[in-house]
């Protein structure tokens, strides 16, 4: 029979298990909190090892690091913008703002307001993203961060600028600018200004104040706490800005001045800065009749967009390598979970069920697993049939290219001049009736991404037969992440048209309600066609 002392002892071993089990919980949730402070430590400097340390926290994260997942998620979020990754961006800055009202961590969701609102806005051109900007403000007057509003105010005016509402821009800077100014430990704010207010008076052609700014600007290129990165990309736009006013005025000699100031910074400019760029430099060339170097350029664009049409090829294998990715996730899970219902079972043997049922159920998710690899590598032999049908478009768009230098190095060898213009007609009527079918690759690209989801074709022709197919592929662009600019490049359009095709879209389709954006109608009505294209 048992007696009191031999319970008092039965009792004691187990209240020292649960002790140590608890302890351990609790110390491995401290470990898991140092990894967000690393994190944090490295996201400005080695991408790589944050996201490193952010993986190395246990799913899900709301048990892991309690109090901390909107830093989590607001992490995730500047990692997924450094990859282009705006969809994953999107969901994480939602997140971020969702934890952070449920944990009053005011600062991060300041930040993650004003980083949804310029995606929205800046990006989407969504009206509706003004919320945003209101909650951040609310968020940041509740947060100890000194300089909060005053990152709502530059945003705000940063959106008159694109607005291209240049004097409202600028009186929102100049009742601020001494305050940016007085901010020695962080530069930025005034760098900042001072970009804008020197685009702003590029915008309204008053030149001379729009010089008086930019030498401003100059002056923080030397300040040790400036970022080089955010310097140089901020005068690479300005040097452009004034290279195309003044090839406007046809101002040759200043045109090319700022060309060349702006071939310097090259590397820190954005795809559609870069396009700009080399147009310009054609458009140029062509006008002082230097030929040869505005085919040159014309061969950078035609470059450029190659890239495009390869990221697009990229972006279709995403889906294949989330995959894979969630694989290694569940089975780096499994083993924890492995390991805490081991502990448990010490505790209370009627766990010893459980992980029976754990097994089993390991087993039918490790065959539905063999199924879904066996399904992946079907799809990604079929994207690589797709990747080959580009690869030919392309070699056959190469060869175009190089007859034509050919043909233009034939002409130089003539030794008439007469011959020679009459030949130059002739090569630029050709090359005008035929570059409207090389470059118009919205039909060829259509039926590629058309293999690549059938079924979000075959369901929107069905429900809105009365949208053409250019209005169907912006639609499937839109629907897959991607912004005005990156569509605008692999249609060939400018960023307006498409503007202005997604308008007539909502209009067609009957999107009369303003809290509903043409993007969330895709997203609502197609994302069981995402799914079933899923590896």
């Amino acid at each position: 029979m048992l007696n009191i002392n031999d319970f008092k002892n039965f009792i004691s071993f187990w209240l020292c298990l649960v002790f140590i089990g608890y302890f351990s919980y609790s110390q491995a949730t401290k470990d898991y909190f140092k990894f967000i402070d690393s994190a944090s430590i490295y996201i400005n400097e080695n991408t790589d090892k944050t996201l490193s340390f952010l993986e190395a926290i246990p799913i899900p994260v709301e048990e892991s690091i309690p109090g901390r997942v909107a830093d989590y998620y607001s992490l995730r979020a500047i990692i997924h913008d450094e990859f282009n990754e705006y969809t994953k961006y999107h969901q994480c800055v939602i997140q971020a703002i969702k934890y952070a009202e449920k944990e009053n961590n005011f600062c991060v969701g300041g930040e993650a307001s004003i980083g949804l609102f310029s995606n929205l806005y800046f990006i989407e051109k969504d009206k509706t993203a003004l919320k945003y900007l209101k909650k951040a403000r609310a968020f940041f007057e509740k947060c100890d961060y000194e300089y909060g509003l005053l990152d709502v105010e530059q945003v705000e005016a940063y959106a008159k600028f694109l607005d291209q509402d240049y004097t409202e821009s600028n009186n929102m800077l100049l009742n601020k600018l001494d305050i940016y100014k007085d901010i020695e430990e962080d530069p930025y704010y005034y760098l900042f200004a001072l970009y804008m207010l020197t685009s702003n008076y590029i915008g309204l052609n008053d030149l001379d104040k729009a010089h008086e700014y930019f030498n401003e600007f100059k002056k923080l290129k030397n300040n040790p706490l400036t970022i080089q990165f955010n310097y140089n990309s901020f005068e690479g736009a300005i040097n452009s800005s004034f290279a195309d006013t003044f090839f406007e005025k046809k101002q040759i000699d200043s045109t090319q001045f700022y060309l060349q100031k702006t071939s310097k910074t090259i590397k820190y400019m954005a795809v559609g800065s870069l396009k700009s760029y080399y147009r310009l430099h054609a458009d140029l060339n062509k006008y002082i009749g230097n030929i040869d170097k505005s085919k040159i350029y014309i061969d950078s664009l035609m470059l450029l967009q190659k890239k495009m049409f390869d990221k697009t090829i990229e972006a279709s294998f995403e889906v294949n390598e989330s995959l894979i990715k969630a694989e290694s996730e569940l089975l780096a899970e499994s083993k924890k979970k492995t390991f805490n219902n081991l502990l448990s079972a010490f505790i209370v043997i009627v766990l010893l069920l459980l992980s029976l049922f754990s097994y089993v159920y390991y087993r039918k998710q490790k065959d539905k697993l063999v199924d879904s690899n066996q399904e992946a590598n079907n799809n990604l032999t079929y994207l690589k049939s797709n990747n080959e049908q580009l690869a030919i478009k392309v070699y056959g768009l190469e060869e175009y290219i190089k007859n034509l230098k050919i043909e233009v190095k034939q002409i130089s060898r003539t030794e008439s001049l007469e011959q020679q213009k009459e030949k130059i007609k002739e090569l630029y009527k050709n090359l005008h009736i035929n570059s409207s079918t090389i470059l118009d690759k919205s039909e060829n690209h259509l039926e590629l991404v058309n293999d690549l989801n059938i079924e979000f074709f075959q369901k929107i022709k069905q429900n809105h037969p009365e949208l053409n197919k250019s209005e169907v592929i912006i639609c499937y662009y839109l629907f897959m992440g991607f912004s005005n600019k990156e569509i605008a490049v692999f249609l060939n359009v400018t960023i307006r048209s498409v503007e202005s095709r997604r308008y007539r879209i909502s209009k067609k389709i009957n999107l009369n309600k303003k809290d509903t954006t043409l993007l969330e109608y895709l997203q609502n009505n197609y994302s069981d066609t995402l799914k079933n294209n899923e590896v």
